[in-house]
């Protein structure tokens, strides 16, 4: 089977995109007659332009045949679809360690992974235009795939458990039981991310450091939903940008937190003012381009949680029958050796009665996932990673600036004003009465998770962004 058109201006895909079928690729696919009682699934062409990072100009033409997923049927072609990938606590946990305790790293991307799984099940696809069969005629046959090709329901899924199986059963890695997308194996820690790794192994590695300016939204202004306001003018797509602020905060910019997520509140209907909060959002981005999180470890530091909340604090009077407007925010920001790993500012999912209520309901979510870390780095220690700690177990310092909240936390009594608390907040308990947790005071000046739950000036911006961010 090849590439073939009588009419060269209505050659093959590949040609016409001046690329050649990919080896790898094309060798997939088995041509044969239609069985009976089988559903074909059409081809699809994925075409890409890769350009030059400095100058755009486009360096090289690259088409690959992909099956189309859309049409495939649950339970008819396949029967699950989940593929686990590392979350971004085990990355950063993972990175931390690595500058903590001068680890070497190394990103992989596996090339063509997909197809380098069997396909599961029998799958067939028609012929593609430009294609001819050596003998017969090509609306005659199809093509069964053998491997695992682009484009099915659950190619992710298959990839995964086939490297997975290798990782293990062929190359010796044991997986975690916290995280199934971590693997150790002797002094050697991988994490999957689809078709991407990172290792970490003892070889010493350099830091960079950088500085900043201006703050990423107004302070003195509170986005609402605006319902007199003009609509949204549209002079860039609202949600797409969204989207790329989102997956950058996700990453490096926990400055950024509390305004993406203000945003993303009322992208199914933009008015006016959130488009520029977007663009203020953008002004202040692009000044700070090189930026990031900028690691600077502290090996007198193990594992600390701040934690803040503000009661009530997008509560606006012209929108006061509005329920959104009367929960809570809260912020918490994950800490090993000085090194973030996880930062979030959210609205409560229930409305609290009081600053105290408001501060306790934040301090549990964050221990949801203080806890897995916790149990991730223990699983590190149970493997004789070289981590430089005297405890056999991780012991998690939590800063708190309510001393309502503090006192709940550590003094598990009965109290009037908060019975009616869900015993789903009380999860912790356990670990603060075995002092693997425990809760301290902290001044409000230096609550790190400040800026995660309201907008804040340059000044509180600069002072807890070299503390958490390093710049």
């Amino acid at each position: 089977m090849y590439p073939h058109d009588e009419d060269p201006m209505l050659q093959d895909p590949l040609m016409a995109y001046k690329a050649t079928a990919d080896k790898d690729t094309m060798y997939v696919h088995q041509a044969m007659k239609q069985p009976e009682k089988s559903t074909i699934l059409p081809a699809v062409w994925q075409m890409k332009r890769k350009r030059d990072i400095r100058t755009q100009e486009i360096k090289k033409h690259k088409a690959r045949l992909n099956i189309d997923g859309f049409r495939m049927i649950q339970g008819v072609h396949y029967e699950q679809n989940y593929a686990p990938v590392a979350s971004w606590n085990s990355i950063r946990t993972m990175l931390a360690m690595t500058a903590v305790h001068e680890w070497h790293t190394k990103q992989l991307d596996y090339v063509l992974a997909f197809p380098q799984a069997p396909s599961k099940g029998r799958l067939y696809m028609k012929i593609s235009r430009g294609f001819q069969i050596d003998q017969g005629k090509s609306e005659d046959y199809l093509l069964e795939l053998k491997k695992n090709l682009y484009g099915t329901k659950n190619a992710g899924r298959i990839w995964n458990q086939y490297l997975t199986d290798k990782l293990v059963k062929e190359v010796g890695f044991t997986q975690s039981e916290v995280e199934e997308c971590v693997f150790y194996k002797g002094k050697t820690m991988c994490v999957l991310y689809t078709d991407d790794s990172i290792i970490a192994g003892l070889r010493k590695i350099k830091a960079m450091w950088s500085k900043q300016k201006k703050p990423p939204a107004s302070s003195s202004k509170l986005l609402t939903k605006h319902t007199d306001s003009p609509e949204f003018d549209n002079q860039f797509t609202y949600r797409s940008v969204l989207g790329k602020c989102n997956y950058l905060e996700k990453g490096s910019r926990s400055d950024i937190a509390y305004i993406v997520y203000q945003c993303a509140r009322f992208s199914s209907n933009p008015k006016k003012e959130h488009g520029e909060a977007l663009k203020w959002l953008g002004r202040y981005l692009k000044g700070t381009r090189d930026k990031g999180t900028i690691i600077r470890p502290n090996q007198k530091q193990e594992l600390e949680v701040y934690v803040d909340a503000s009661f009530a604090g997008d509560w606006h009077p012209e929108y006061g029958q509005d329920e959104d407007t009367a929960r809570s925010r809260h912020g918490y920001i994950i800490q090993y050796s000085n090194c973030p790993i996880l930062w979030k500012s959210s609205l409560q999912g229930e409305i609290t009665l009081s600053s105290t209520e408001s501060e306790y309901t934040g301090l549990s979510y964050a221990l949801r996932d203080a806890i897995p870390i916790m149990q991730l780095i223990d699983e590190m220690k149970q493997y004789s990673f070289p981590i430089k700690s005297a405890e056999a177990k991780v012991h998690c310092r939590v800063f708190e600036d309510n001393s309502g909240a503090l006192e709940m936390a550590s003094l598990h009594k009965y109290r009037p004003r908060t019975k009616h608390i869900c015993t789903k907040l009380h999860h912790f308990r356990l670990y603060v009465t075995s002092k693997r947790i425990s809760i301290h005071p902290i001044k409000t000046d230096y609550q790190r998770a400040d800026y995660l739950t309201k907008p804040v000036n340059d000044t509180v911006l600069k002072r807890l962004g070299k503390l958490v961010m390093g710049w």
